[in-house]
């Protein structure tokens, strides 16, 4: 392939140490190894910043006769609420860009409107309720332990070991602080059982990768097993040095379950190129979905980069193969 010019719009972490600020800046780290690869495939890669200042953002864009862009957009300056909106700006604009268009990743990036549409379409996930503070919401539909989850955000924010109740009572007592905190809640039945992480890869037809199991190691029964921020972010915490990907051999019924499960979430939501299903295998052997990842984290040591890698492609590949499909569309 010839050289191009190649955008990597991504969002602007404010900097600073404050609450989260490691999942926010690892957008820096993909943007930073998706340049380096494109460079060693002989692209002439252009680094841009996108916020809500679209003053700047416009004619940065319009002015750098870009072939294509990465879109690594998280967020818009740390509002999760607007992570759709760059991929909606590439749009309007004309610009063939990775991964998928900006209505799957807002519905994606909502766990209210995600719940609603994987109940209406039959595929299983766990039970829940959501929580905005307008009304004195009914628990009555959940069995305990339960699992509160910001609305909107992504990366694990807002999800730890003290997100877990086990009663009512206890739920009910905090919920005007997480409120206050992060916004509208989605209260969800804790499911015990085996945790898969299912990529798929492709346009326009995707495959499904090797499934990666996540391993709670040496969980005390003092914590349950979900990985929360402290698991992905903090290298000093139990979680993170105990939560271990690991891609098994896994018997062809129970491979060929979750593939489906995860197949059929990914056209759900309208995924495009690449994306990542989150599944919790209770002990009645049902898959249930937690989360549909649009345009998950692609850092060389994330999880969906392990599961191609897992496959025989390495990074560099990756990012040839998701440049690709985006020039495809051109």
């Amino acid at each position: 392939m010839k050289s191009c010019r190649i955008g990597i719009v991504h969002n602007v972490p404010r900097g600073g140490d404050y609450d989260f600020s490691a999942s926010s800046e690892d957008v820096l780290v993909q943007a930073g190894a998706v340049e380096k690869a494109l460079r060693e495939m002989g692209h002439v890669p252009f680094l841009v910043p996108f916020t809500e200042n679209l003053g700047d953002v416009l004619p940065n864009l319009l002015s750098l006769d870009l072939r294509a862009v990465f879109n690594l957009c998280e967020t818009v300056d740390e509002n999760p609420r607007f992570a759709g909106h760059p991929a909606a700006v590439l749009e309007l604009l004309g610009i063939p860009f990775t991964g998928s268009p900006s209505t799957a990743i807002t519905l994606s990036t909502d766990k209210v409107l995600s719940k609603k549409l994987l109940e209406a379409s039959g595929i299983p996930t766990p039970r829940s309720v959501p929580v905005t503070g307008k009304e004195r919401p009914d628990f009555s539909v959940l069995p305990y332990p339960v699992l509160v989850k910001p609305r909107l955000e992504d990366g694990s924010i807002g999800i730890d070991q003290e997100s877990v109740f086990r009663n009512e009572g206890s739920l009910r007592q905090a919920l005007d602080g997480l409120l206050e905190r992060f916004g509208d809640l989605l209260v969800e039945e804790y499911v015990d059982g085996r945790e898969f992480n299912v990529s798929l890869l492709g346009f326009p037809e995707p495959e499904v990768l090797p499934p990666a199991e996540i391993v709670f190691d040496r969980f005390p029964e003092t914590l349950y097993k979900i990985v929360g921020y402290r698991a992905k972010w903090d290298a000093e915490s139990f979680e993170y040095g105990h939560t271990t990907r690991v891609f098994p051999e896994l018997p062809g019924e129970l491979a060929g379950l979750l593939g489906k499960t995860a197949r059929a979430a990914f056209d759900l939501f309208g995924l495009r190129d690449y994306g990542r299903v989150d599944i919790r295998l209770g002990a009645d052997g049902v898959p249930r979905v937690l989360e549909v990842n649009a345009n998950p984290c692609i850092s060389p040591d994330a999880g969906f980069p392990a599961a191609a890698a897992a496959r025989g492609l390495e990074f560099p590949a990756l990012v040839g193969k998701l440049l690709d499909f985006a020039l495809g569309r051109a």
